[in-house]
């Protein structure tokens, strides 16, 4: 719908009995994202002032929950606006970019975690080759690709989207999505439908077979050597392993149900499309500073 002549507003219907809970929603939505900034900015900062921590899996770390405060300031900030507003609408240009910052946020996501993986599969699997292979400048252009990639491929998405002309003006969701976008369009969609394919296989599947065959060689090496050599193994991967699986399993939740409109409850379809920017910002700083935790105690002791 048209507000004025040059800009295009969508309206996004997909919360669910606002009127009711508004003010529980939005008390309940900034405290999870303030938990999210102090948690995330905690590890970081810890990370970024102990010089003893610059070591390449520390770094992927920070890296990791640096996406967080990425993805879900895409998010919050807008929702919290909508939660107080009677009428909650976007311009179709603020949408498209608020679904690249978010998309971008989910592939970059995959690829920090397949750089961990690899920099657990070479200290666990290569140890004398770790100086050598992860080497600061090796992390430093890993780094550069887990962001550049789906930068790269979700800016020709927005450029795909954006060309389309709009017959629909109502999104049944509470934050813009791509492929949503793409389905009020009135003319041929073919184009963007290939290339959502085409990007969905190459965020997910190469870190998807990397990652398992990573930890296929590691349980390999893991059962070769002695129990305490597996308790450190598991102790460092189990963490990693886990918020993959997570991160995976609602991802691809998401994109089936959004291509397929499976017959899903709309309560539980809203909460499984904001879960990977719910839960593992959450719960990605609590492990990981956990581990630090465990990190500083053993340094204490050894000195």
């Amino acid at each position: 719908m048209d507000y004025s002549a040059n800009v295009t507003y969508l309206f996004l219907e997909g919360h669910v009995e606002l009127e009711k809970f508004r003010v529980a929603y939005f008390l309940i939505v900034l405290m999870v994202y303030i938990l999210i900034i102090c948690c995330n900015s905690v590890v970081i900062s810890v990370i970024y002032s102990d010089k003893r921590l610059h070591e390449p899996m520390y770094i992927f770390i920070a890296a990791l929950l640096c996406n967080s405060l990425f993805g879900t300031t895409a998010l919050y900030p807008k929702l919290l606006s909508d939660l107080l507003s009677e009428r909650r609408y976007i311009s179709f240009g603020a949408c498209t970019f608020q679904a690249f910052f978010i998309y971008t946020y989910g592939m970059a996501e995959f690829t920090l975690l397949s750089a961990m993986a690899y920099d657990r599969y070479v200290s666990i699997c290569k140890p004398l080759q770790y100086a050598t292979l992860i080497k600061m400048s090796t992390v430093k252009k890993l780094l550069f690709f887990c962001w550049f990639l789906p930068s790269c491929e979700n800016g020709i998405s927005v450029i795909l989207t954006y060309r389309l002309q709009l017959c629909k003006f109502k999104l049944n969701r509470i934050y813009c999505n791509n492929y949503s976008i793409v389905k009020l369009g009135c003319g041929d969609i073919s184009v963007n439908n290939i290339y959502g394919m085409f990007v969905l296989t190459v965020a997910v599947f190469p870190p998807l077979i990397f990652i398992i065959y990573s930890y296929v060689r590691i349980l390999d090496v893991c059962l070769k050597n002695s129990k305490d050599f597996r308790r450190k193994a598991l102790q460092t991967c189990f963490p990693h392993l886990i918020i993959f699986i997570s991160f995976t399993v609602t991802s691809c939740f998401e994109v089936i149900n959004s291509r397929l409109e499976g017959d899903v409850s709309h309560i539980f379809s809203m909460i499984m499309s904001v879960e990977n920017l719910v839960i593992p910002p959450l719960i990605n700083p609590v492990i990981y500073g956990l581990k630090l935790m465990i990190w500083n105690r053993k340094i204490n002791g050894a000195l």
